[in-house]
């Protein structure tokens, strides 16, 4: 019984290192310059949308919670407070991630279709991850692009299928493949 709940510690000490390193990696790129951040919109109870919805009108979409619209601007306060800056802002057009976008405050956000939903629009999804891929793929910097979108649309970009707020900070490799550097959690 003693051996199990020591293995069972060194593990939970294990892998909160290892998420830790992650998040560490990931400020420490973003410092740097020339990363991209996939970061999914903050929290939106629910799934999907209701099928009646319609894109320019955020009353028939689910929307961010009070607590999603708390944690856009908590994030926004610790990218500032880490010394990260971006060059550039993207957003899926939905309302839950341009709102967490602007509640950031971090500067100008444009929206960008190829980062729809695509849970919903999933009849498009290989079209939307090739624009997204293009896209990504193209940003050369020097400084630091920002998306936010949804989280079916980072998880075929990076294999991580992230927890709303969370950001993926995300390189592209020589040979213009995608890899992630390490993820930043939502706030608690």
């Amino acid at each position: 019984m003693i051996a199990r709940i020591a293995i069972a510690l060194i593990i939970v000490a294990a892998v909160s290192h290892n998420a830790r390193a992650d998040e560490a990696a990931a400020w420490k790129a973003l410092r740097t310059g020339g990363h991209i951040a996939l970061m999914r919109h903050t929290s939106a109870p629910g799934a999907g949308d209701p099928p009646d919805f319609t894109l320019g009108d955020c009353t028939t979409q689910r929307n961010l919670s009070a607590k999603g619209r708390e944690d856009a601007a908590a994030i926004g306060a610790r990218i500032k407070a880490e010394g990260v800056a971006f060059e550039k802002i993207l957003s899926s057009p939905w309302c839950r991630c341009v709102d967490t976008a602007r509640l950031m405050e971090l500067g100008p956000v444009e929206t960008e279709s190829t980062f729809s939903n695509a849970f919903v629009l999933s009849n498009q999804g290989e079209a939307l991850a090739a624009g997204a891929k293009a896209l990504i793929q193209a940003w050369k910097g020097p400084g630091n692009l920002l998306v936010v979108t949804h989280g079916a649309n980072i998880q075929p970009l990076t294999g991580i299928s992230p927890a709303q707020g969370e950001i993926v900070v995300i390189e592209v490799g020589a040979d213009a493949s995608i890899e992630p550097v390490g993820s930043i959690p939502p706030p608690g």
